[in-house]
């Protein structure tokens, strides 16, 4: 079975998100983009749900500053961003190593992506033009939202 979380930072703490939507405004000259979220999404196979739940709050976010969901994000456009396959996944590697130490079992596997969550009175160009700004196509391209049976 898998599971999925998104994770995103707490309201005060969203640097990343509000610089990249300062430079869809200036750089893009997107001015009617009036808002972004960004989260990341975790995809967890061959793990017990038990170690799961206890990894939500301990692995994959930091109670303090992250806001943990186990729905896709709402927005005008949301779309997801994953590495390429063969493209090492620091984030994905970094939490499978954490588990299998906390549980002293098998590494699970684990996929991730960033899912960006747009406002704004935004055409079908200045989607594209988004999507080419934060997807580089050497190590990414854009993820289906659908939940995988399988990994």
């Amino acid at each position: 079975m898998v599971y999925r979380v998104y994770v995103e930072k707490k309201a005060g703490q969203t640097h990343e998100a509000d610089s990249l939507l300062k430079e869809v405004q200036e750089f893009l000259q997107i001015s009617s983009l009036s808002s972004v979220r960004v989260l990341n999404r975790y995809d967890v196979e061959k793990i017990e749900e038990q170690l799961f739940n206890r990894s939500v709050n301990t692995i994959f976010s930091e109670p303090q500053v992250d806001n943990v969901s186990y729905e896709v994000p709402t927005g005008k456009v949301v779309f997801a961003v994953e590495p390429l396959p063969g493209q090492y996944d620091q984030r994905a590697d970094s939490a499978a190593q954490c588990i299998q130490i906390i549980s002293q079992g098998e590494r699970p596997l684990i996929r991730t992506a960033r899912v960006y969550a747009l406002e704004g009175t935004l055409t079908a160009d200045d989607v594209a033009k988004i999507k080419k700004y934060v997807i580089n196509p050497v190590e990414a391209r854009e993820a289906t939202l659908d939940m995988p049976e399988t990994l």
